[in-house]
């Protein structure tokens, strides 16, 4: 009964197409911003943040980015870790080749760059679907890490491709410590999370999802499939560019080609299946649950097997993590293809109508 929306009229248009327009929604969004900006820096250890925390809130801004282009316009892409790799290494060069170059204008110029690598690698978009566009974007994938192992330019003549940035700050605030990190990119994904869902709510939101829906019945009413199919791919990857720079830059701090491999693309499409196609909130749970899962995994196994005196060893627990993975996704595909998050909207309406069974 806590969650009944009584009393809760709405009195102009603007208060009925507000994002949350149920009042318990605003509330728990503010208790969870709160939450994940003041208590969780206050109680967290050094181990959770570099562990958890930190992956979790990249990887969750990663799988947003992901989820516009397959979720939210039906475009199926394999070459995520691709758009991740050049946002990384663009941000790497407009930092170290421009001195003093800030922190936040180096995300936006990265983004920038994997916007431009993303919109070349739609084109195919305009001809082919399906199967041939996962192709397509999988060749970007491969492209990428030709491109940062022989090309030595992008990697300052390194011969490994491997790179590294230090003295982070913003606004002369040092960003060094596992707490100032994890508030830095809470506040990148909060600000991309907020703009992300306005934008799948207008004009060009719906133009995607009417594409992703039908093509041919979009451009009969007059919507550019063009114009839609390319701009998903250029705010997806300029999204996917910031996660990719964050990902190096805050989390790693020394990288090569190889921390951006295929297995960065599933990863990323794991999130969205299982957190849910087409869903903003999905995205949270999907990566949610793709960080947390080893984790969890690597410590309850042994004690599991421990149980009946069997030893399990780290290798086995690696590809008992891979075996879950893909039973996972299959189950997902089978009971519940839109996820985590369906079920989170399930559990709502029911809540909204407790205790009557209509």
């Amino acid at each position: 009964m806590l969650y009944r929306e009584n009393g809760q009229f709405k009195t102009s248009y603007r208060s009925d197409t507000q994002i949350f327009p149920i009042l318990q929604d605003r509330w728990a969004v503010l208790a969870i911003l709160l939450v994940a900006f003041f208590l969780v820096p206050a109680i967290a250890s050094d181990y959770m943040f570099r562990a958890i925390l930190i992956p979790f809130v990249i990887m969750a801004l990663a799988a947003l980015g992901v989820n516009i282009l397959v979720g939210y316009c039906g475009q199926i892409s394999l070459g995520s870790g691709a758009f991740m790799a050049v946002g990384a290494y663009g941000a790497y060069n407009f930092f170290v080749r421009i001195p003093g170059m800030p922190l936040i204008p180096t995300l936006i110029l990265g983004g920038l760059c994997a916007t431009a690598f993303g919109i070349l690698f739609g084109l195919p978009s305009l001809r082919v679907r399906g199967l041939y566009l996962a192709v397509a974007t999988l060749a970007a994938q491969f492209f990428a890490d030709w491109m940062f192992l022989r090309i030595k330019w992008f990697t300052m003549d390194t011969p490994s491709g491997s790179v590294s940035v230090s003295n982070l700050q913003v606004f002369g605030i040092p960003i060094e410590s596992a707490t100032a990190k994890y508030l830095f990119c809470l506040v990148v994904l909060a600000v991309v999370a907020l703009a992300a869902k306005n934008l799948v709510r207008s004009a060009i939101g719906r133009e995607w999802m009417a594409i992703r829906d039908m093509d041919v019945a979009a451009a009969v009413i007059g919507i550019r499939p063009m114009y839609a199919k390319l701009s998903a791919f250029a705010v997806s990857s300029f999204i996917i560019g910031v996660a990719g720079a964050l990902w190096a830059f805050v989390y790693l701090g020394a990288w090569e080609p190889a921390a951006f491999s295929v297995d960065m693309s599933f990863r990323l499409l794991f999130m969205v299946i299982i957190g849910g196609l087409g869903s903003i909130m999905g995205s949270f749970f999907g990566a949610a649950f793709i960080v947390v899962l080893p984790i969890f995994l690597n410590q309850f196994l042994p004690w599991f097997a421990a149980l009946f005196g069997v030893t399990i060893s780290t290798a086995g627990v690696s590809h008992a993590e891979l075996m879950i993975f893909g039973a996972l996704i299959v189950w997902f595909l089978i009971v519940e293809p839109h996820g985590l998050a369906k079920l989170w909207s399930t559990g709502k309406q029911k809540l909204r109508l407790w205790p009557f069974p209509h």
